[in-house]
């Protein structure tokens, strides 16, 4: 029983972080691009080193769309698919494996346990790998908090997104995400994932706002162990060659931080 506690994708994000690579997901949104296109930019992913690749997002991200948009992404490239789920119909047989999250900071019941509930037993069905992941809401959240009910966590007070994801951790995540929102203007402050980092001793996800290769070398020297991308490369995913350089450029920054952080 406790060989199946820790799933294959699990496992590979813990292999890459005991070697000292700090990591890029891209974050595909179906609604936001056709399937075709989630096939290319996922094979330039792959070519750029990115580490894996996140499928969801806060409305729309269901059904055929969402079935065609993996099934995209699996002819084109061979990285782990993970469900990043914005709702309980955020959910694909074809996907590897499920962010499955419970938004700590919510003002809403149905967004800490109650989605879980609903969604648990269609997911055992499908047979996707699981990964508790405790999700926390930091201003300005964007669609993220509005949807979620989040009573968001002040950017100047980053003691309180450490300690809630330390609580996360003692309920039995195995995963934390500190989310700015899809879009946001500036990623969470770097003194947050720093003190976060310090007190919780699961993999750190640093999502929203990380726009460029300085920023993303920066989240992770500041203790995260992988970074979601999804607008920036969104805004140039009709350009193929412009995003496969935007993308090997934050690959490579994530990968010198992280060998630098584990000096």
């Amino acid at each position: 029983m406790l060989d199946k506690h820790f799933g294959k994708v699990y496992r590979y994000i813990l292999d890459k972080i005991g070697n000292k690579q700090g990591m890029i997901f891209l974050v595909i949104d179906p609604p936001n691009q056709s399937p075709e296109t989630a096939g290319k930019l996922a094979k330039i992913a792959e070519q750029a080193g990115i580490a894996a690749i996140a499928v969801g997002g806060s409305v729309g991200a269901q059904g055929a769309l969402l079935d065609n948009t993996i099934q995209q992404i699996k002819e084109n490239c061979s990285l782990p698919v993970i469900l990043f789920p914005g709702n309980i119909a955020t959910l694909s047989p074809k996907a590897d494996a499920i962010y499955f999250m419970s938004m700590l900071n919510s003002l809403d019941p149905y967004y800490i346990t109650g989605a879980q509930i609903a969604s648990s037993y269609p997911i055992k069905k499908m047979g996707i790998e699981v990964i508790p992941t405790s999700y926390i809401i930091v201003e300005p959240g964007r669609a993220a908090g509005w949807v979620g009910r989040a009573k968001l966590i002040p950017r100047e007070l980053p003691y309180l997104a450490a300690v809630t994801a330390l609580a996360g951790q003692y309920m039995g995540s195995h995963l934390a995400i500190l989310e700015a929102g899809g879009g946001a203007s500036e990623h969470v402050p770097l003194e947050m994932i720093s003190q976060t980092k310090q007190l919780i001793n699961i993999p750190l996800v640093v999502a929203g706002g990380v726009k460029t290769p300085k920023q993303a070398g920066a989240c992770i020297k500041a203790g995260a162990d992988i970074v979601h991308v999804g607008t920036a490369i969104e805004n140039v995913s009709n350009n193929f060659q412009k995003a496969k350089k935007r993308l090997e450029a934050l690959a490579k920054a994530a990968a010198k931080a992280g060998k630098e952080k584990g000096k």
